[in-house]
């Protein structure tokens, strides 16, 4: 097949999940399949990522991204549009020309557009099968309910609503559609039930890339949290950590550390509690020292949707994981043998003991992880998953109305 692939994260270096995710599916579907890419860019990729990318892609051709500005006329206008304001406000001219002059210079079998920002250029290729890829709501619907504060429940429950509806009419115009967890494809077919075509492809670690830990590479008493603090749910999450279990942890351990692993800016970081407590390592172009190093994995979020890229990490690199239900919704896992799942403070903050006092449990947990990512989540597997979706889509009769 000739793909066109339109994608919001240029995906190198993938350094973080979104880039991880369109690099790996890139890679795998090249393998078969002549692939060009349109990606968006927040800053001028580098000459070797370009050349990377054009080892094993056709076309690599960039557009500036401008990211949403809610205080905008553009986007205080999308109050009374039925598309999303950041569609809107978001909305390239500059990516709308490069896809429509290269459709018409090429024909294509296949678009995929990888995440709902690229919806609106995919419907300017005519001729084409089409394919939303990662399509993510769990998280707006979630705040629909869960949010404590009247009004702003009130404002997530409107934007879920708007949102539902753009979808229902959204994907009739696409052959199909790819979601990362059962949950996703659940809140989907709430608002397309119409949609015949959708497959879960998760998210994937790279085996190759990852090597399990060695009990003797461990600190004592370390703990980590991978991910940008400067993303809210991460930080949402780390804050809750901070205020309500780890204080739990060193009333047992005094000597334990935190790391945490990621970007910082604009994080607001005097909110966190036990500060002289943590180690803020910054942005690692390398993750796996950190995570062979600590004794325990902690995923305390607390929102948001899709997959944790931070467990299959973790799992892959033999860390022993604590996490809440949440944190870990999407995967497929069995509590007390791959992880530990405790959604209270004191069941989290034990769980994490536990593992820093029993070198059996860290063990079992290692290994069973490890076996989990090689037979579920290794990126080849995936790829050949979404390709025979892909597959189906291109050969079988159009849905598109």
């Amino acid at each position: 097949m000739k793909i066109l692939f339109l994608s919001r994260w240029f995906p190198h270096p993938p350094d973080n999940g979104a880039r991880m995710r369109v690099f790996h599916l890139l890679k795998g579907l090249a393998r078969k399949h002549r692939v060009d890419l349109i990606s968006f860019v927040e800053d001028p990729p580098s000459p070797d990522s370009c050349e990377v990318l054009r080892g094993f892609l056709g076309e690599v051709l960039t557009v500036p991204y401008r990211a949403f500005q809610p205080g905008k006329l553009t986007a205080l206008a999308g109050f009374f549009s039925p598309t999303p304001r950041s569609l809107l406000d978001t909305y390239s001219r500059a990516m709308a020309d490069t896809v429509s002059r290269l459709a018409e210079k090429e024909r294509y079998d296949l678009v995929i557009a990888s995440e709902l920002d690229m919806a609106p250029y995919a419907r300017l290729v005519s001729g084409a099968r089409k394919v939303l890829e990662e399509l993510e709501v769990t998280k707006i619907a979630r705040r629909s309910l869960d949010e404590p504060h009247p009004l702003r429940r009130l404002r997530y429950r409107l934007t879920w609503w708007k949102l539902s509806r753009y979808l229902g009419h959204l994907l009739n115009e696409f052959d199909g559609c790819t979601v990362v967890s059962e949950p996703e494809r659940e809140a989907v077919m709430r608002c397309a039930p119409q949609l015949k075509k959708m497959a879960v492809i998760p998210n994937g670690v790279d085996l190759s890339f990852y090597q399990p830990a060695d009990e003797k590479e461990m600190e004592p008493d370390s703990l980590i949290f991978t991910g940008a603090v400067s993303y809210r749910v991460n930080f949402e999450g780390l804050e809750y950590f901070t205020r309500e279990i780890y204080p739990l942890i060193l009333a047992e351990r005094p000597g334990a550390r935190l790391y945490v692993t990621g970007k910082t800016d604009p994080a607001p970081l005097e909110r966190l509690n036990l500060r002289e407590k943590i180690v803020f390592t910054g942005y690692l172009a390398d993750l796996r020292p950190m995570l062979r190093r600590a004794c325990v994995n902690v995923v305390p979020l607390l929102t948001g949707g899709g997959t944790r890229l931070k467990i299959l990490e973790g799992w892959a690199a033999g860390t022993p994981i604590v996490s809440t239900s949440r944190g870990a919704e999407g995967l497929s896992f069995e509590d007390g043998r791959h992880l530990l799942i405790a959604d209270l403070p004191a069941q989290f903050a034990r769980a994490a003991l536990r593992i820093m006092s029993d070198p059996a449990l860290r063990a079992s947990l290692r290994e069973n992880g490890r076996a989990l990512v090689e037979t579920h989540y290794g990126w080849n597997a995936i790829v050949e998953r979404l390709d025979d979706f892909l597959v189906e889509i291109s050969s079988g009769e159009s849905i598109r109305r």
